[in-house]
């Protein structure tokens, strides 16, 4: 009993020890894609699905990045709790936004087709949404963050050409100008689609 106590004690410190290799872009889409679609087929309840969906997106999506990057100017000018509340309304909207959207498909099939790396800290994974009997091809780039290469991060999706960080930031932009540049009715506007 004893014996078998040391080997897993030995097994683990050297597991705990041993440096995580670092992850490919190209790996990481292609893992994040063949997890979702395997959640999306599953006859799980949308719940469920929304759950799991959320989980990989917060592992894998640097959240906290895009939104500071969405508030555009409009973040220097927050003190520090209205930060936080930021940065808590963002997350909750983002990760409301995101399963929304994905949990109507029932077996999306991506492709990926290549790798550009931009600098030392972004690469372009380039990935095709394949053609269905309902939906035409759709050309989806995934901006990867690559500063830490032990844990890549998701920054954004370019969908045929059309940056959704970006058009959230002007979406954000809009509703700020047309509200006096008030951070509270943006808060606002994010609690009443979270709450939805």
């Amino acid at each position: 009993m004893f014996k078998i106590k040391k080997i897993l004690i030995i097994f683990l410190i050297s597991f705990l020890t041993t440096p995580l290799a670092s992850k490919e872009p190209t790996t990481l889409i292609t893992e994040i894609v063949n997890e979702a679609s395997m959640i999306l087929s599953s006859n799980d309840p949308v719940e469920s699905k929304i759950i799991k969906l959320n989980n990989i997106a917060e592992t894998n999506v640097d959240i906290e990045g895009i939104g500071m990057y969405t508030l555009g100017k409009y973040r220097k000018n927050l003190n520090e709790s209205q930060k936080i509340k930021y940065k808590k309304l963002f997350n909750s909207y983002f990760l409301k936004s995101f399963s929304s959207r994905l949990v109507d498909y029932s077996d999306p099939k991506i492709s990926v087709v290549s790798e550009k790396k931009i600098n030392e800290k972004y690469t372009i994974v380039n990935t095709v949404l394949e053609e269905t009997s309902k939906n035409p091809e759709i050309k989806i780039d995934w901006r990867i963050y690559t500063k830490n290469p032990e844990r890549p991060l998701i920054r954004d999706l370019i969908v045929e050409g059309l940056s959704l960080a970006r058009t959230q930031k002007e979406e954000f932009k809009s509703i700020l100008q047309n509200n006096n540049e008030d951070i509270d009715y943006l808060f606002k506007s994010l609690e009443e689609f979270i709450i939805k």
